[in-house]
């Protein structure tokens, strides 16, 4: 199977994306096997690093809507989902959308927000719609949720419980850019001028097809075996509360073929399970980032590589 169609799919992405936030190409990577797994993101992150622009680039990219939400403790689960509203011209209930009806979503310091708003994301997150007094209505296509949390500041806030974690495919964090990149920043036009700039460069049509060809990539027996050696092994893990789940790990089988298909290759070899253990694997296994990715390491130079067939 060719997948120069997928690669190059990525490049545009990537490029585009790349135009507002500069150095971040992993990160933005990421974000894109995370879209086209149909999942949704973690980003634990200092303010002020660009998530926000970095969501409003791909959602300029993809030709989608774009939602941003602050998440504080007074916001109820009808300014997520939306309200029926009596009409009194026309002696109705009327269903008004909430922001949740957009394709991409910023849940800005989700972790701000009390347990019953946090859970209204959950049905949008796992199911692609929400209920409204009994009534059900589907969300937008695409849609992925990016979530953020502030690692340094936890006054006040609402930890997500580990069920809620787990519904997110991958955990990632942009950090600082380097010196020369954002000496760049300081001198170019404002963000909201070159955002503004922005037209799409996929279609829905073309995520559609690369999504179908990423379905298609092949996990030989060996490297499937070394998928579930690795979850096995944080299930035997007495150190640890509970190992990956049966959903953690589909996530990683997801996130191996779509990054093979990236590389051009309809096969999957082991580094692009390792590639993407830590993001998808870490905030299964330790709230701490530090801590999973020196658990994650850890495992992936105990757990024996196989020599994959293709």
């Amino acid at each position: 199977m060719d997948m120069s169609f997928v690669m190059d799919y990525t490049k545009r992405l990537t490029d585009h994306c790349g135009r507002i936030i500069l150095g971040k190409e992993e990160t933005i990577r990421q974000v894109i096997v995370t879209f086209l797994a149909g999942g949704h993101v973690l980003l634990e992150d200092l303010p002020g690093t660009g998530k926000t622009m970095l969501l409003r680039a791909f959602a300029a990219g993809i030709g989608g809507d774009f939602r941003r939400i602050q998440f504080t403790p007074d916001l109820m689960p009808s300014d997520l989902t939306g309200i029926n509203f009596y009409n009194q011209k026309e002696s109705t209930f009327e269903f008004r959308k909430g922001p949740l009806f957009a394709n991409i979503v910023l849940a800005d310091e989700i972790n701000r927000a009390t347990p019953r708003t946090q859970s209204a994301l959950l049905e949008s997150m796992e199911e692609k719609q929400i209920t409204v007094d009994g009534q059900t209505w589907p969300l937008e296509k695409p849609f992925m949720v990016m979530a953020t949390q502030n690692p340094i500041e936890s006054y006040g806030t609402f930890p997500l419980p580990e069920a809620q974690v787990d519904r997110f495919f991958m955990r990632l964090s942009m950090g600082y850019m380097k010196r020369e990149q954002e000496m760049q920043v300081l001198c170019r036009p404002a963000t909201g001028e070159l955002l503004k700039a922005l037209s799409p460069v996929i279609s829905q049509e073309e995520t559609d097809a690369v999504q179908a060809m990423c379905r298609q990539v092949k996990v030989s027996d060996e490297v499937l075996s070394y998928i579930m050696d690795l979850v096995e092994y944080t299930r035997r893990d007495d150190s640890l509360p509970a190992g990956v789940s049966t959903r953690g790990a589909l996530c990683l089988y997801q996130a191996s073929q779509i990054t093979a298909a990236m590389e051009g290759r309809d096969y999957v070899l082991p580094e692009d399970v390792k590639r993407e253990a830590l993001a998808v694997l870490g905030h299964r296994l330790f709230s701490d980032m530090d801590a999973a990715e020196k658990y994650v390491e850890k495992m992936l130079d105990k757990v024996a590589v196989p020599l994959e067939k293709v």
